[in-house]
């Protein structure tokens, strides 16, 4: 057998290639020559597909695709030719005495070959050779990562942990109604039990961790989780029914109200912000921004649901402060200024981009802003390593992501200014279905309605305008302080 491993996506592996060397072993009855020798493996490289516009850092990344080829051969063949295309594998040359023998040697041969690659020892008295065992980090990420802007962004309100059980139990039911043909209804069943068993159990943890003057309608909220028509008890009566259309409308809707309730949980940040960052605008909780693009060349937007075309349409973006507040608040800021009113966007393949603002009021230069998974605050001027399993917990690798550019002096930060619209596309994906430039950019945001606008922009199409509809009151300015 000979096998061909090339480099995986993104990720780094060292070997060091075979030597040429050769076994003998010798015996009064047995006596045979075993060579080994391998030409180094040809390497296929290929360029990472990155922004096609310059985002002030955005660099081609070189990595390697992986291929796995195997062959096998009988071991009455495998003293003949067993090259591989584009390989060279070991060739085996015996010499015996008897056909008596002669399966009895190969088999011999082979076992020695094996035995020293997989754990090379030195054996007492003869010749060997050494194979250094291949250092290799090959990690695949959790393939549960948000892939649509409302997922990330329920899973991303820092609510009582109750709740986030409940939540969480829930959301494993979107992955199971997935599966084809036979859904796993008894599985199902058990998610919603369990999710109805905690809410009951713990009323008063939940209601309790409500701010006083939300408790009247947090408690409204539950009773419409526990019994109402988009609530617990009716999404289980769908999946007694085994109708995963039905399924699917009912579980939206008590994600939904499980969202709501769980923000009304979180009125502020979870953490304390480092102090010499008190500086900068900052949204402690979630905004809502409204922009309508404009078209400047004659041709007009088709609304997804029919409709007639027109010159201009809108985005919504939900803008989220509890995982990037700075980033959040100065963005917030500047649409609150007017500073997006008239902006020129440019159109690529990945993304939508802003003009860079030199001549609008620029913002802050704010520093890179990032909350990996599983922790409770934000990194500042940090990348994370998706190599060594680091996520975000606002991943870029989203369709209709909002980030900042990074800054043109430093990519420890931010770009005052300009912002890009991402057009992930898993096809452009490396391994996991992550974005190559995944924990790179402050992503503080993901676009809500109007997500099929996003492809119809093109580049001199502007914004006419750019609204705050919703969070004013969760903008704090630094003259606040």
């Amino acid at each position: 057998m000979c096998l061909t491993l090339t480099t995986p996506t993104a990720f780094e592996v060292m070997a060091l290639p075979l030597s040429s060397s050769s076994i003998i072993i010798s015996s009064k009855k047995l006596s045979f020559n075993v060579s080994i020798s391998q030409k180094p493996t040809q390497k296929h490289l290929f360029l990472s597909a990155h922004f096609a516009f310059r985002l002030n850092e955005a660099r081609s990344q070189v990595t390697a695709r992986p291929a796995v080829r195997a062959c096998n051969s009988t071991t009455s063949t495998y003293a003949k030719d067993l090259a591989c295309e584009h390989d060279s594998p070991p060739n085996l040359y015996m010499s015996t005495f008897g056909d008596g023998t002669k399966k009895l040697k190969s088999l011999i041969a082979m076992i020695l070959i094996f035995i020293q690659i997989s754990a090379p020892v030195p054996l007492s008295g003869w010749d060997f050779w050494y194979v250094s065992p291949a250092k290799a980090v090959l990690y695949s990420p959790d393939t549960k990562v948000p892939r649509t802007g409302e997922l990330a962004l329920r899973k991303a309100i820092p609510a009582n942990i109750n709740m986030k059980s409940i939540q969480t139990s829930l959301e494993d039911i979107s992955y199971l109604l997935r599966i084809p043909q036979r859904k796993p209804y008894g599985t199902m069943e058990g998610n919603v039990k369990k999710a109805l068993k905690i809410a009951k159990d713990e009323k008063d943890s939940i209601l309790a961790s409500l701010p006083e003057d939300l408790k009247e309608k947090g408690s409204t909220l539950y009773a419409s989780l526990i019994d109402g028509k988009g609530g617990l008890q009716a999404l289980l009566q769908c999946i007694k029914d085994q109708d995963p259309d039905r399924v699917s409308v009912g579980l939206a809707s008590s994600l939904d109200a499980v969202a709501e309730l769980e923000l009304l949980q979180a009125p502020g940040l979870s953490f304390l912000l480092p102090q010499q960052y008190l500086k900068y605008p900052r949204l402690t909780g979630r905004g809502t921004v409204e922009f309508t693009i404009e078209k400047v060349d004659g041709s007009t937007f088709s609304p997804e649901a029919g409709g007639e075309p027109k010159k201009n349409a809108k985005i919504q973006v939900v803008i989220d402060g509890f995982s990037a507040p700075l980033t959040a608040g100065n963005f917030v800021k500047l649409v609150v200024d007017g500073a997006y009113n008239g902006a020129k966007l440019s159109f690529t393949d990945q993304a939508v981009l802003t003009d860079n603002g030199l001549d609008k009021n620029s913002g802050y230069s704010v520093p890179l802003e990032i909350m990996p998974s599983g922790q409770f605050e934000p990194l500042y001027r940090t990348t994370l390593s998706v190599q060594d399993g680091e996520l975000p917990v606002l991943p870029l690798s989203v369709y209709g992501a909002v980030a900042m550019a990074h800054s043109e002096v430093s990519e420890d930060f931010s770009a005052p200014y300009q912002f890009f619209f991402y057009l992930y596309d898993k096809r452009n994906a490396g391994l996991g279905g992550l974005s190559f430039d995944e924990g790179q950019f402050s992503v503080f945001g993901y676009t809500t309605a109007g997500r099929e606008i996003l492809s119809q922009i093109k580049s001199g199409d502007i914004i006419q305008s750019a609204e705050l509809v919703e969070g004013q009151d969760r903008l704090i300015l630094p003259n606040e302080n």
